[in-house]
């Protein structure tokens, strides 16, 4: 199964792209998809939207894992953030891939055990996951890692991954 983790964002949008053979998680590929503040809104997000669409034919997921809004500390950037996971949705939808939402609390339980760890103790347990020695330095790509460990592990519970 291949997994697309995304944390969405107008400035950055982290993504991921993990196969999940048996019980390994393996990293494919990550990166982040990084909008100029000097562009309108509408250039940024058709800036995400074509991005988005070239991932997608590149790797063809099966499905996406999306972090979801939940809370914002900042109430200046949750309607640009909204509006940049909304475009996000209508290309997956586009594209018939299954979408999973979690909210970062549901993340953190799922990948750590408990929902408000903080970003090391995210990371450590990404990096113990994936196998893999050297993590990306973006914290939003780091959290798309781990939005994707989320989906596969939730359904390895479930029985369905």
């Amino acid at each position: 199964m291949r997994i697309l983790g995304i944390d969405p964002g107008l400035a950055i949008v982290g993504y991921s792209v993990l196969d999940i053979e048996k019980e390994d998680n393996i990293l494919i590929s990550s990166g982040s998809i990084q909008t100029d503040k000097n562009k309108s809104d509408a250039e940024r997000l058709f800036e995400i939207m074509t991005d988005m669409q070239t991932i997608i034919d590149k790797y063809k997921p099966d499905v996406a894992s999306v972090e979801k809004l939940f809370y914002f500390k900042n109430q200046k950037t949750i309607i640009p953030v909204a509006e940049a996971r909304g475009v996000i949705l209508a290309m997956l939808q586009k594209n018939n891939i299954k979408i999973a939402e979690f909210t970062p609390i549901e993340v953190k339980q799922m990948i750590t055990g408990y929902g408000r760890a903080s970003k090391d103790e995210v990371a450590k347990i990404v990096q113990m996951s994936i196998k893999y020695n050297k993590l990306p330095k973006l914290d939003d790509t780091l959290d798309s890692i781990a939005i994707a460990l989320c989906y596969s592990r939730t359904n390895m519970i479930t029985g369905r991954c």
